[in-house]
């Protein structure tokens, strides 16, 4: 057993852990932060997507043990209290979520991606490759695509951007 420590939605927190434990199951089942979601176990579907060190990862493939030390904001942790982020407020309102299964993981990953390439400069196609790792069974992906667009030019307008954790 290790102990790790980190900081998860601007909250620091600790646990023992298995050397084989992975960060989705740290969050999931000892701090019980389900939003994040594990779908394929393979790393292939996207669902378990969080942010570590302010960088999108697949929680699936990082060992808990890796990420002692980081800082990491899951879906929970996005909103601002009940001001919703501009990408989840635009999910929303553009339908982007069906089941639900893979919006969290959808979210996470298009804050990401609109972060990398900076709000108000993406196009359909840029969304639709930025995504590729994300899987939804549920869509034909218009309403997903549709929500980012929106969302990166309502965060070009001076919507509030960046993936932040809550203040502890």
């Amino acid at each position: 057993m290790a102990k790790v420590s980190m900081t998860v939605n601007g909250r620091a927190v600790s646990g023992d852990v298995e050397d084989r434990t992975l960060l989705v199951h740290f969050l999931r089942e000892q701090l019980g932060l389900t939003g994040t979601h594990v779908g394929c176990d393979t790393s292939q579907c996207g669902a378990c997507v969080v942010h570590v060190d302010g960088k999108a990862a697949k929680s699936c493939t990082i060992l808990a043990a890796q990420a002692a030390g980081s800082t990491v904001v899951t879906i929970e942790g996005l909103a601002n209290g009940a001001e919703l982020h501009p990408v989840q407020a635009a999910f929303k309102e553009h339908h982007g979520l069906q089941c639900g299964f893979c919006t969290p993981g959808m979210i996470m990953a298009s804050v990401d991606l609109i972060n990398r390439v900076g709000p108000g400069k993406l196009d359909e196609k840029a969304v639709r490759e930025g995504l590729d790792g994300n899987i939804c069974r549920c869509t034909g992906y218009h309403n997903i695509v549709q929500a980012v667009l929106s969302a990166s030019n309502a965060m070009a307008k001076g919507g509030k951007g960046k993936a932040k954790a809550k203040a502890a």
